[in-house]
């Protein structure tokens, strides 16, 4: 027994953790992102607070208050504070079990049990004491799982910034809509107002005998049909508000008096700096995560490899027991056991072998899908990178296009009202320059959506400080 005992912590100090130990796989990653020569774009280093960038105070009020009020980052840190539950539940594997009871029984022996019949067949016993088991992490699978444990904190935390990062985005994003919606509203009216204008004008040309009636009813047909286009604009304008209420924890109409201001659309900023590619593998909280569930599977090979090794425990129990009340905690009523104890699952191997196949093969889906979650962001940095660019180019053309329409209109009444030119050449001039107007607003929006879009692919603003949940 003597050398059972001492054998034991020998044990202890020269145990080895079974299990691969991890490491961080190497990826290669670009030495530069494919920017368009001559773009706003840099490879200087981001701005983790990039919504500041767009210079509107109301939208920066908005991210703040969702950080502290919005249920995905509430049910995010909730989900943190179970993975932390759980490593202190591994943390605890490390110590000793100790059980402590106290009993008071009253008790009848049948006479015909005995082998021996004695008088007395009721009394009462008295029963308090402690019992103890300590298991020895010899072969390191209490370790593998506390590795496990601490990834899975980690993996929780970077979950929780990357439902940040997409909260702010989205707010960014229905915000820039909302206020793109309603410019696009006060396009839509300024070009009713120029309409309803040319109406008047081709009735009283038409009273004067100078034009036909069908002058007059084309004037009129396009007048309607812009008047058409006022609702499903405004739905859309409606939809982003109720949208944004949401996401910070509102009831859908609970913005719309903040929103009533007509605010342009953010603009965008002059320069856009991206960063290195390399920087990407530690800024995405997607990449970050999927490199700590690949660590924590890791760690579960351990765990289920521990199980093919025996168990080592100390067990002891101590205590007092009588039959009388008055002698229950007197010396000759203690009692006591200490000793180690083995145990070993040498019949299940094949349910312990099955378990590290499962184990292994977790292992490799982990590191598959942090390959492809890499993958995966840096085809979305380039494809924001080449909408953000060739929408940028787009939305210049058509500011020029938009100049060049409104001279065409106002020249084309000119030479209508003074009997030179037709009404055809008004209307499609008109027409033209709603078609311009409305695609130019609409293209400014893109234009921020894809920069919104840009900054969040690069994994940029979850830096900020999260509110404090309770422990």
């Amino acid at each position: 027994m003597k050398l059972i005992l001492l054998f034991i912590p020998l044990l202890f100090f020269i145990g080895c953790t079974v299990g691969p130990n991890y490491q961080t796989p190497d990826i290669n990653s670009p030495a530069k992102w494919n920017i368009t020569p001559k773009s706003s774009i840099t490879q200087r280093k981001i701005n983790t607070e990039w919504w500041r960038t767009f210079d509107d105070p109301q939208l920066d009020s908005y991210i703040q208050r969702a950080i502290g009020t919005n249920l995905d980052v509430r049910l995010a840190m909730e989900r943190l504070q179970q993975a932390r539950a759980i490593r202190s539940g591994a943390v605890w594997d490390f110590a000793p079990v100790v059980n402590i009871f106290a009993r008071i029984t009253r008790q009848q022996i049948g006479h015909r049990s005995q082998l021996f019949p004695i008088q007395r067949t009721r009394y009462n016993f008295y029963d308090t004491g402690f019992d103890a088991s300590w298991e020895i992490d010899i072969f390191g699978g209490s370790r593998r799982a506390l590795q496990a444990a601490n990834a899975g904190v980690a993996a929780a935390q970077e979950d929780v910034r990357d439902v940040l990062l997409s909260v702010i985005s989205e707010i960014a994003r229905n915000y820039v809509e909302f206020r793109g919606n309603q410019q696009r509203l006060k396009a839509l009216q300024d070009n009713i107002l120029v309409q309803s204008d040319t109406l008047e004008l081709t009735k009283s040309l038409f009273n004067a005998g100078i034009n036909s009636q069908l002058d007059v009813e084309q004037a009129a047909a396009q007048l309607a049909f812009s008047k058409a286009q006022l609702p499903t604009t405004a739905t859309a304008a409606r939809q982003n508000a109720y949208q944004l209420a949401v996401l910070l924890g509102l009831h859908p109409a609970q913005l719309l008096d903040e929103l009533e201001n007509n605010k342009t659309i953010p603009p965008t900023p002059p320069e856009i700096p991206v960063g290195l590619p390399s920087e990407l593998l530690r800024r995405r909280p997607d990449i970050r995560r999927a490199e700590r569930q690949l660590a924590q599977a890791t760690a579960n090979i351990g765990v289920a490899v521990a199980e093919i090794f025996p168990k080592f425990s100390l067990t002891g129990t101590a205590g007092y027991e009588s039959l009388k009340k008055d002698t229950w905690f007197k010396n000759d009523s203690g009692y006591w056991s200490i000793g180690p104890q083995v145990s070993w699952r040498l019949l299940d191997f094949g349910h312990v072998f099955a378990d590290i196949k499962i184990a292994n093969s977790l292992q490799r889906q982990a590191l598959v899908a942090y390959q492809q979650t890499i993958l995966l962001a840096f085809q979305d940095v380039e494809n924001s990178l080449i909408a953000y660019t060739n929408e940028r180019i787009r939305y210049d053309s058509l500011a020029q296009a938009v100049a060049a329409n409104r001279s065409s209109v106002s020249l084309a009444k000119d030479l209508y009202s003074k009997g030179i030119g037709d009404f055809l050449s008004v209307l499609v001039a008109e027409q033209n320059l709603f078609i311009a107007e409305d695609e130019f607003a609409a293209s400014r929006v893109v234009l921020t959506d894809n920069l919104v879009a840009l900054y969040k692919a690069l994994g940029g603003g979850w830096e900020i400080d999260l509110p404090v949940q309770p422990q």
